[in-house]
């Protein structure tokens, strides 16, 4: 048991470097101002609490410690030489990135940027400026890209499984306008982790490993902390939640596995380092774009029928919930009643205040019948967000989000009564009255 000794002080000093490093505060502070805004976002549209921001991102801490603890026994047997400069140098192309568009707060694109800054220098070998300029470009030339390219394809692995596992409990319904003005119903789908990384660093005198890493090789190897994020965000208005989610899961991993290849490659092979650094990003960006361009060609989802109310979502511990009401279903009879607006709704419940029967037809058109007794004090719908029917007071605009929106808990939403543009409010508007509408705190 000699060599356990060692290991387990580079594990404690590892640790602590994680801690008491700034990064990992600040990937969990970004991520919970990302959540706290798409709370205000939820209330400005459907005057309720969908989910909690704090929930969110304990659910989005607890899929990066997983993320991590994978990447971080992967990193085992890969070896990378990485320093605090190296550090520095993600997490400041991280954050330059987040200031053109948030989705940006990723491991990937950074990674890519950096390649290709690296390619850059290299290829201007005589050009060494003084100062500050001449560190950055020195920290620049020594990262080990190889290693970072590796890491960004095994991260976005882990990240396919994550958005697998929690993709449908973070998406957040929406309202914004479409194609002619005409109001349309989706969801978002933000996904933030922050990922506390452990990464097996070769060094002089370290801890020995009875196996050779993969990239480089040492006589002894340390742990160093490395926390990082990760990120990936989509809108579907074609798509049920679960549905997006799968196939988001399945093209990210098939990304993430191709990078890996490319970047196994690279590494045997210099000259494809920049093809490596490169994919990363364009690979990351095609991801983004296919899947708005299949929005586009799809039709909406969330359209009410002929007949009926289709359902865009359900509030959590609500009547509808416990009914087993799910989003893309249709309200078809409501008390005996054919419904077709929400007023008609309203009407049908108020037939029998103290009990609802309910035909609901689901995803494939077949109905299914419902009853409950209906309380005083629940929400005057059930707890059931229907899909726009135009006459909404407000919609979103959609507009890439940068790292200011988000720190400044910017919503870009549009009162659609005078169609002036007006920024959004930060206070939660007040609290309804009793018999009128709840809030459903998780």
């Amino acid at each position: 048991m000699e060599w356990a000794w060692p290991w387990l002080t580079t594990l404690g000093e590892a640790l602590l470097q994680l801690f008491i490093q700034p990064f990992y505060y600040i990937a969990v502070i970004l991520i919970a101002l990302v959540y706290h805004r798409q709370l205000l976002q939820e209330r400005k549209l459907f005057h309720v609490r969908l989910q909690s921001s704090i929930t969110q991102t304990i659910r989005a801490v607890l899929g990066g410690i997983v993320i991590g603890v994978m990447v971080s026994v992967v990193s085992l047997f890969l070896g990378a030489h990485l320093t605090l400069g190296s550090l520095i140098c993600i997490w400041a192309a991280t954050l330059f990135l987040a200031l053109f568009r948030i989705r940006y707060l990723c491991f990937a694109y950074a990674a890519g940027l950096l390649g290709v800054l690296q390619f850059g220098l290299n290829m201007a070998s005589g050009w060494q400026p003084a100062g500050w300029m001449g560190s950055v470009t020195e920290a620049l030339r020594a990262l080990d890209m190889p290693a970072l390219l590796v890491l960004a394809a095994v991260l976005h692995i882990g990240e396919a499984l994550m958005v697998r596992m929690q993709g449908v409990s973070m998406a957040s319904p929406l309202l914004f306008e479409g194609k002619r003005g005409k109001l349309v119903g989706g969801y978002q789908l933000q996904h933030f982790w922050p990922i506390p990384l452990l990464i097996l660093v070769p060094v002089t005198g370290g801890a020995t490993l009875p196996w050779t890493a993969l990239i480089s090789g040492g006589n002894g190897y340390m742990l160093v902390a490395l926390p990082i994020m990760l990120g990936f965000g989509e809108v579907t208005q074609s798509m049920l939640p679960g549905k997006k989610v799968q196939i988001s899961a399945k093209r990210l991993l098939l990304y993430g596995t191709g990078l890996l290849v490319l970047s196994l490659l690279a590494a045997w092979w210099s000259p494809l380092m920049v093809v490596a650094a490169l994919a990363a990003f364009i690979g990351h960006e095609f991801l983004v774009w296919y899947s708005g361009f299949e929005e586009q060609n799809r039709s909406p989802l969330f359209v009410h029928p002929e007949h009926g109310l289709k359902v865009l979502g359900v509030i959590p511990d609500s009547p509808a919930e416990e009914l087993g009401i799910e989003a893309g279903e249709t309200l078809y009879k409501v008390n005996g009643v054919l419904v077709h607006s929400p007023e008609q709704l309203h009407r049908a419940l108020r037939m029998n205040p103290a009990f609802c029967k309910l035909e609901v037809r689901n995803h494939q058109g077949e109905s299914k019948f419902m009853q409950r007794a209906i309380y005083e004090g629940e929400h005057h719908q059930l707890g059931v967000l229907m899909a726009p029917d135009n006459h909404e007071a407000w919609a979103l605009r959609l507009r890439p989000l940068t790292l200011f929106h988000i720190v400044s808990l910017k919503l870009f939403a549009r009162r659609r009564k005078d169609q002036l543009d007006v920024e959004a409010p930060l206070a939660l508007p007040p609290a309804p009255a009793a018999g009128e509408q709840r809030s459903v705190e998780m």
